[in-house]
């Protein structure tokens, strides 16, 4: 009896161990391309290192008993941008090899069909032909340089999206532009829009004297009144030392010396600590 047991217990492990198994998973869009998968013999000789491959749950009715073969979606009825999961389960003792993995990753394709702003800020842009849920990026030109101002998630689709945001255009003509970037970093660019004339006031430094500043900078409009505005500070070295939007910039924490200030439309302009 003693030896059936043990026996049979061996026999349990023997077969625990062929089925043992790992998983790998990818995650992604669908680009319209198909995977390729290089599938090794296992380490004991006998049949393929893959033994199972599923596709958004469903198993896929691809051929996997060979040294390399293909996951095609076109069985699955998936639209362009649409997400994908695939599970590659395999023997412990293996390991298959994705060849292309980068045709599931997103990629930027988006095509702008219409883009608009008012005078107070208020933005608007539809696309078409996204593959992916890559985030779009608003860039304001202020201050000689692109500065980033927003950024909206993607919706995707490969027909009409469409955003809308609130922005805080400066004084004046602004000029604005959307980019978004994939895998593989490059940046794909929008034309550029331009506000003619906004309905911000003229924003000016608000303190009596800005070559003797102990504590705060402040921003007003021409009324006097305080006024919130987008602003850059750098010490002498070229250092951003303060940065961000409102009325009013906490220098105390700062070193005595001159600072230069980006603010509004206005660019360097120069202040001191005391």
């Amino acid at each position: 009896m003693k030896k059936l047991l043990g026996t049979l217990v061996l026999g349990i492990s023997c077969i625990t161990a062929s089925y043992a198994q790992q998983e790998m998973v990818l995650e992604g869009t669908y680009q319209g391309a198909n995977i390729y998968v290089q599938n090794p013999f296992s380490s004991s000789g006998v049949g393929f290192c893959v033994v199972n491959v599923t596709i958004n749950g469903q198993q896929s009715i691809d051929e996997i008993n060979s040294s390399a073969f293909e996951i095609d979606f076109s069985s699955y009825q998936l639209k362009r941008g649409a997400p994908v999961e695939v599970k590659i389960e395999y023997k412990d003792e293996c390991n298959p090899t994705v060849l292309n993995p980068d045709v599931i990753k997103p990629t930027s394709t988006y095509v702008i069909t219409s883009m608009n702003i008012t005078p107070d800020g208020q933005f608007a842009f539809s696309t078409s032909n996204e593959s992916g849920e890559l985030p779009f990026i608003i860039e304001q030109k202020r201050w000689n340089k692109w500065v980033k101002v927003a950024t909206v998630k993607g919706k995707g689709n490969s027909d009409k999206n469409e955003y809308s945001l609130q922005l805080k255009p400066h004084s004046g003509k602004n000029t604005y532009r959307i980019k978004q970037v994939d895998f593989t970093r490059k940046p794909r660019y929008s034309q550029e829009k331009r506000l003619i004339r906004s309905s911000v006031k003229e924003v000016f430094i608000g303190n009596d004297n800005p070559m003797r500043i102990a504590e705060n900078l402040f921003f007003k409009d021409d009324s006097g009144k305080e006024t919130a505005t987008m602003y850059e500070i750098f010490n002498t070295k070229g250092l951003i030392v303060r940065k961000g939007y409102g009325s009013k910039v906490d220098m105390s924490g700062l070193a005595k010396g001159d600072y230069f200030v980006n603010f509004d439309a206005k660019f360097g302009q120069i202040i001191k600590k005391i």
